[in-house]
């Protein structure tokens, strides 16, 4: 499968899994009944921030793939490096930012949990010959 598509549809896939699993969290808000709109844009705001985590680790991964095939690991190791700690560092930065604009951070931290039972999930579902 050509690496874009397949960017594509793993990143597709954690932006529903992560809306799926961020709509029972509002819901469990609402059953408590600590519902409020800080809530809901503090879940999509989570949700937005690990789906954007994905697609750039998707990317990155499948650019030092080719810089490993073309025979240069050690330039693919440090892309993975820098990517990672770059990832990080945006993904906190947004997440104080987040809560310095009154999110609710409970439902700001939770989906970044949702994603490794979204991949579980998805893995499981996956056809063989993928």
């Amino acid at each position: 499968m050509d690496s874009r598509k397949l960017v594509l549809r793993e990143t597709v896939c954690m932006a529903i899994g992560e809306l799926i699993l961020s709509a029972i969290m509002v819901g469990i808000f609402a059953a408590l009944d600590k519902f409020n709109l800080a809530v809901l844009f503090s879940a999509l705001g989570g949700c937005l921030v690990i789906t954007a985590n994905h697609f750039f680790m998707a990317i990155t991964v499948n650019m030092a793939v080719d810089k490993a095939e073309q025979g240069d690991v050690k330039q693919a190791q440090k892309i993975v490096q820098l990517s990672s700690i770059v990832r990080l560092l945006a993904m906190a930065g947004l997440l104080v930012l987040g809560t310095q604009m009154g999110a609710n951070v409970l439902a700001l931290v939770l989906p970044l949990a949702f994603s490794r039972p979204i991949l579980m999930v998805a893995e499981f579902f996956r056809k063989k010959d993928q």
